[in-house]
């Protein structure tokens, strides 16, 4: 077996109701390198502990994520709560620092890369900006759909555009959960590779977003520096956020206290092997 595919054959680390891949961002890049190398439509989740809420919140998002060639921690919270599990995450695995990797690794394979979504505008500027930075980078489409009212006739006007430039990686810009639902329900029929919503990234990317200092990005303190730079927006979902963290880490500490932690299910609901396992 490959070393870039062994990731996928491993049993997940559950986590607040979620099933992570133990991956570093290196061995992400490998495995997406690897799926794209099989050939068949894939898509994975860089899920944050917003992401983790919207799951227990809304029961269709499990079968998404069973429907994800894998997942990844892009949280702190997360990476810190796996510590009490018999197998830790390695390490959080940034969809802001994912999108540069992705780029590294298309300009070195040639591989071709479509950005859809976010505000008009974003997109070509972050392109701008990442063939400049990656020389031979190939972004071959870009789009800025709205994935919450995608009209059947913008879907297939979408699809049309992307089955003629045939992408590797199809990179979304949108807001959770609308992306994950959106290439769940269509990753199959548009067939590329690898697609994954990365969300504010390309925002990041364009310069239209400021990122957090590495210090606080590394100190799990990012939300913090975002939440001064957008408080309307953000004010509201981080106070959600702050409940169910709060939750969840009463709920570990309380069953650390009674006795041995009651694992969650080692396998996603009606997972087949053929979604987990590159061919």
């Amino acid at each position: 077996m490959s070393s870039k595919t062994k990731n996928l054959t491993i049993e997940p680390v559950w986590v607040w109701g979620l099933p992570f891949t133990p991956m570093t961002l290196a061995e992400t890049v490998s495995t997406v390198s690897a799926l794209i190398e099989r050939g068949l439509p894939s898509f994975f989740i860089t899920a944050n502990m917003h992401y983790a809420m919207l799951t227990e919140e809304n029961p269709d998002l499990q079968q998404i994520n069973a429907r994800a060639a894998f997942l990844v921690a892009d949280g702190a919270p997360l990476v810190w709560a796996a510590r009490r599990r018999p197998v830790r995450l390695p390490e959080r695995v940034a969809g802001s620092d994912l999108m540069f990797a992705l780029c590294d690794l298309a300009a070195r394979k040639r591989y071709r890369m479509f950005f859809a979504g976010g505000s008009p505008g974003v997109a070509e500027e972050a392109a701008h900006q990442l063939t400049a930075r990656y020389p031979g980078l190939q972004v071959v489409g870009l789009a800025a759909p709205s994935f919450r009212e995608l009209s059947a006739e913008d879907y297939d006007k979408l699809r049309a555009q992307i089955s003629t430039v045939q992408p590797h990686i199809l990179i979304l810009a949108a807001t959770m959960p609308h992306g994950e639902r959106w290439l769940s329900a269509h990753f199959e029929d548009l067939g590329v590779p690898v697609g994954v919503n990365l969300g504010a990234s390309i925002d990041f990317v364009a310069g239209r977003i400021n990122r957090a200092p590495r210090w606080m990005q590394k100190t799990g303190l990012e939300w913090a520096f975002r939440l001064m730079l957008e408080p309307r927006r953000l004010f509201s979902r981080y106070a959600r956020n702050a409940r169910f963290l709060f939750g969840r880490v009463l709920h570990d500490l309380c069953q650390h206290s009674t006795g041995p932690e009651v694992l969650e299910p080692t396998t996603p609901p009606n997972l087949s092997s053929s979604q987990r396992q590159p061919r």
